[in-house]
């Protein structure tokens, strides 16, 4: 999800105010930067194409009818995937597809966390990435996360918000994002390293 400049910031300031004030219209506006981020987050979860166009189509008119309460203390966007992140909880939850991960800190998360022993798992080349293979593998990857660590690696390394919207979107401290990032990309690591080089033994594909 690109940055949005200040200029961006205000034109949705305005647009917000207009379908508050009654513009109904502007809200396609105001949403169309988004609708790519929101139904990747939606398919990061529901895994099916149909269910993830319903979460999104929920989200969207979630916020519609919510809109009145966004105070402008986040990005809109950042309000916008955190909706979209619910959305698609409540729906797993009403499927009882998945057990949802208590989203509380746990004890371990305020202990001492060591120094990664790898590079980040982003060091795939970029080239590698166009391989369809290669971004199947990734795609599996970060689906077989647990929710918790799903969530802000997608945030975090996929929608490449900062560590404090993060925080805010997950409605969690940004020492646990922290955390949990620091442990998703490690698991990562750890699937995607020898896929990877079995994928093509000659490439040295991680920085160890």
């Amino acid at each position: 999800m690109s940055i949005p400049s200040d200029l961006s910031i205000r034109n949705e300031q305005q647009m917000i105010a207009s379908v508050l004030s009654g513009d109904t219209e502007q809200y396609h506006d105001l949403i169309r930067p988004y609708e790519h981020s929101v139904y990747r987050m939606a398919l990061s979860f529901m895994k099916n194409e149909a269910d993830a166009e319903d979460v999104a189509q929920e989200a969207f008119i979630s916020a519609f009818k919510n809109l009145a309460a966004f105070r402008g203390q986040a990005k809109f966007s950042t309000w916008l995937i955190s909706i979209t992140l619910n959305e698609a909880r409540g729906r797993l939850r009403r499927q009882s597809l998945v057990r949802m991960d208590s989203l509380d800190e746990t004890p371990e998360e305020g202990g001492h966390v060591s120094p990664a022993l790898l590079r980040d798992w982003r060091e795939v080349p970029s080239e590698a990435l166009e391989r369809k293979e290669v971004r199947e593998m990734l795609r599996e990857a970060i689906g077989g996360l647990a929710p918790i660590y799903r969530e802000v690696v997608l945030l975090r390394d996929v929608e490449e918000l900062s560590v404090e919207e993060t925080a805010t979107a997950l409605t969690i401290s940004v020492a646990s994002v922290k955390t949990r990032l620091h442990r998703a990309r490690i698991m990562l690591q750890k699937v995607l390293a020898p896929q990877l080089r079995t994928a093509n033994p000659r490439r040295r594909w991680f920085q160890w």
